[in-house]
């Protein structure tokens, strides 16, 4: 007998609320890996195959599923008779995790972007019984829809490898698989209708997909070779076997109402709003269509969509997308934001009845003005609870769970989005990052189901994202000076005391912002066009860096064979240049407002031709800071020059104008050599000229004047053609030394 036919409404009612109090989320249960036991142990296998040549035969892998808790992972490692390690877990993702935890915790190893440091013990340390890692989340997602275009857009199959290989060492098991999905709409494309040159016309350049993808733009950078399409769905089939090899639940991307202006012609009578412009840019390249999804031909198209997706890739149920990311709804009216979602939701479970939608919380703090709690609400429920996971993207300086009780209900993500741009620069919110996951956890009534990082852009600040992947695994908040002391060790391989007293300045000072509601974009006046009204402001104390400066310079002789050191010599010079550039900015400025010609020209001089160029050559000397690499990388994905000029078009245009004449101007900024030499420092070349100009003629500085004038060189820059070195040149310790002997003095009289 069925519940329905024996019980009245009030019943019903009543046991749906039971059921919504009693039993958090029963609808996730379906959500595990698809890969058998057997496949997730070959996989981990042939990763520390890959990590540790020879020496990972030291290790045996088992993956047995019945061991999690509640979908929870587990891991068990135990050393055997004959010197090796056994380990045992309920996924993939678990035993990587597990094994890269023993790595750093007992044979004082690191795998990082920049470099690993993998001095294995031999034989391997023992274990006294059963060490046991386990997780309270049940999710541990990564990545954000803009690190496909600010990081990943020209990776090659080894370097994604690489990057899969480095989630599941990490712990992540939800991770977003965004790649390929425009060979799939232009074939739905084509099924509606669409000629190749409305298809042409919708798409973006590849630097720019992301934005193109939400409905922000359109056009720009493009068209998309054919060639391109090929690439990149030959390359989402080897990403989605391999994450699900691991036992991780890949996302797929879903319809979210942004379409071709082609539709138009197709179904003139269709529902769709013209979007006003998007962040500076005009309507050639933004304003764009998107269809109501209270429409019947969203449905259409929605399903058409993702059941190609499903068709072609296989599906983990979970999907995502974002209807009013950065655009404001037409209507605040309660009702419509439900019906929106639930349409929505409803082009998902047309094509897979066990869908669940991860949408972006992104919103409700970018458009706080409008998404108010009844509007939040609304489109929340919109969606069956628990249908729905919300990523609280930026939850370790601005968190959304803790004024919407949680979501009102729909499970959430807590992330730490950390990074805007791929902009290098220390940065880090070490202490919020240490409690925020566990004050979620305790939250009243908390629908946490997991723990995320969400950067715009990746490979920097390693030491953030090492830190905030272990506190998933965490109980508690770790002792932070502590945590970095044994990261700098395992990091370097070294015990020199130096190193920990380094990174314990750098965590209590430049990796620690308290500041209020603070957004990590790289504001110094080094990658910004100059102007008299730049951002000289510090969240921490620069004595503390030079401090740390100066103990890595003095450990340096005896570890420059480390890549991992010799990436942060670089790196923590290029920081303090950074922000004595900001200070000679200031004397720039005290000069020109004092008329001072000579203090002017004094340090305009160091900055324009010492400081900078020796800057220019330290960033050169290191490959994790060239911009030939990423230029290259560009021009690889080509099948001729045609292609390749397109791609290096995109690749310059992100990094400095991101639009044709500035729109985002610097918004993905990167301090790399190459743009160092012939985009930064002609810019500051430029303006410190003309102040002396203007001073020794009595003229005014015009902002608008320079603005036109520097324009020509940032777009110059763009067309330029120049190959740039895609191998380091000189010597890093020399030149670090060069800048500490005649730059510490310096620094120190500028406190």
């Amino acid at each position: 007998m069925s519940l329905r036919s024996s019980c009245s409404p009030l019943l019903l009612v009543l046991f749906a609320l039971f059921l919504t109090a009693h039993c958090k989320f029963p609808t996730l249960d379906h959500i595990k890996p698809g890969a058998s036991d057997k496949a997730q142990s070959r996989a981990v296998a042939e990763l520390l195959k890959r990590l540790l040549g020879n020496r990972s035969a030291e290790f045996i892998v088992s993956v047995n599923g019945s061991l999690s808790n509640h979908s929870r992972d587990v891991c068990e490692l135990r050393y055997t008779k004959n010197n090796k390690i056994l380990a045992t877990g309920s996924t993939g993702v678990a035993v990587a995790t597990g094994i890269y935890n023993y790595l750093k915790y007992f044979c004082s190893c690191h795998v990082s972007w920049s470099g690993d440091q993998l001095d294995l013990p031999s034989p391997l340390p023992k274990l006294t019984g059963v060490l046991r890692i386990n997780t309270p989340h049940r999710f541990r997602y990564y990545q954000n829809v803009c690190t496909f275009s600010y990081s990943s857009v020209w990776w090659d199959w080894p370097r994604w490898e690489r990057e899969i290989d480095w989630m599941a060492l990490n712990g992540i098991n939800l991770p977003l698989a965004f790649t390929g999905q425009e060979s799939v709409w232009q074939e739905v494309y084509r099924t509606l209708g669409l000629n190749q040159s409305e298809i042409e016309e919708f798409f973006s350049g590849p630097a720019f997909l992301a934005w193109n993808r939400m409905g922000n733009m359109l056009k720009f950078g493009g068209p998309l070779p054919q060639s391109w399409h090929m690439n990149q769905l030959y390359l989402q089939f080897k990403i989605l076997e391999r994450m699900r090899s691991f036992g991780m639940i890949p996302v797929l991307p879903a319809f979210s109402g942004n379409i071709p202006k082609g539709i138009l012609r197709l179904f003139p009578d269709a529902n769709v709003t013209r979007l006003g412009p998007w962040s500076h840019f005009n309507c050639s390249f933004s304003c764009s269509y998107v269809l109501d999804p209270r429409n019947p031909l969203f449905l259409r198209i929605g399903s058409l969509y993702l059941s190609q997706m499903v068709k072609q890739f296989g599906t983990d149920h979970i999907y995502n997308t974002d209807t009013f990311n950065e655009m404001t709804p037409p209507s605040s009216d309660p009702a419509y934001l439900s019906a929106i979602s639930r349409s929505v939701f409803a082009s998902m479970t047309a094509v897979d009845p066990q869908a669940v939608w991860l949408m972006q919380g992104w919103l409700f703090f970018s458009d706080a003005a409008f998404w108010k709690p009844a509007q939040i609400q609304a489109l929340l429920h919109g969606v069956p609870l628990g249908r729905m996971i919300v990523l609280d993207l930026f939850a370790e300086t601005e968190p959304i769970f803790s004024y919407t009780d949680s979501f009102y209900g729909q499970p959430f993500i807590w992330c730490m989005l950390q990074n805007f741009g791929g902009n290098s620069g220390f940065f880090g919110t070490v202490e919020s990052i240490n409690s925020g996951p566990f004050k979620a956890l305790q939250f009243p009534n908390s629908t946490l189901v997991g723990v995320g990082i969400a950067p715009e852009g990746i490979e920097q600040n390693p030491v953030i994202y090492e830190l905030m992947t272990e506190l998933a695994w965490r109980k508690q908040p770790v002792n932070l000076l502590k945590w970095v002391s044994l990261y700098a060790i395992r990091r370097y391989g070294s015990t020199q005391e130096n190193l920990p007293a380094a990174w314990m300045l750098l965590f209590s000072s430049v990796y620690n912002c308290t500041t209020p509601h603070y957004k990590n974009h790289n504001h110094s006046p080094l990658v910004r066009r100059p102007s008299f009204r730049m951002n000289s402001d510090l969240w921490y104390d620069p004595a503390d860096l030079y401090k740390a400066w100066k103990l890595i310079i003095e450990a340096a002789p005896p570890l420059m064979s480390k890549e991992t050191f010799r990436h942060d010599l670089v790196d923590v010079t290029r920081q303090v240049l950074q922000v004595l550039t900001t200070s000679f900015y200031l004397d720039i400025l005290d000069a020109y407002n004092k008329q001072k010609l000579p203090g002017l020209m004094t340090a305009g001089g160091v900055l324009v031709y010492d400081l900078l160029p020796e800057l220019s050559h330290l960033l050169n000397s290191n490959r994790n800071f060239l911009l030939g690499t990423w230029l290259e990388r560009a021009r690889s994905m080509a099948l001729d020059e045609r292609e390749a000029q397109i791609y290096d078009m995109n690749a310059r245009n992100q990094l400095t104008l991101w639009g044709p004449s500035g729109e985002i101007l610097d918004y993905a900024s990167k301090e790399w050599g190459g743009l160092m030499e012939d985009y930064y420092t002609q810019r500051w070349a430029l303006f410190v000229n003309m102040l002396v100009e203007c001073l020794d003629s009595g003229r005014p500085f015009k902002q608008d004047t320079f603005n036109q004038a520097v324009f020509q060189v940032e777009k110059g820059f763009v067309y330029n053609g120049r190959r740039y070195p895609t191998k380091p040149q000189g010597d890093t310790y020399e030149i670090a030394r060069r800048i500490f002997l005649k730059y510490y003095p310096q620094a120190l009289e500028r406190l």
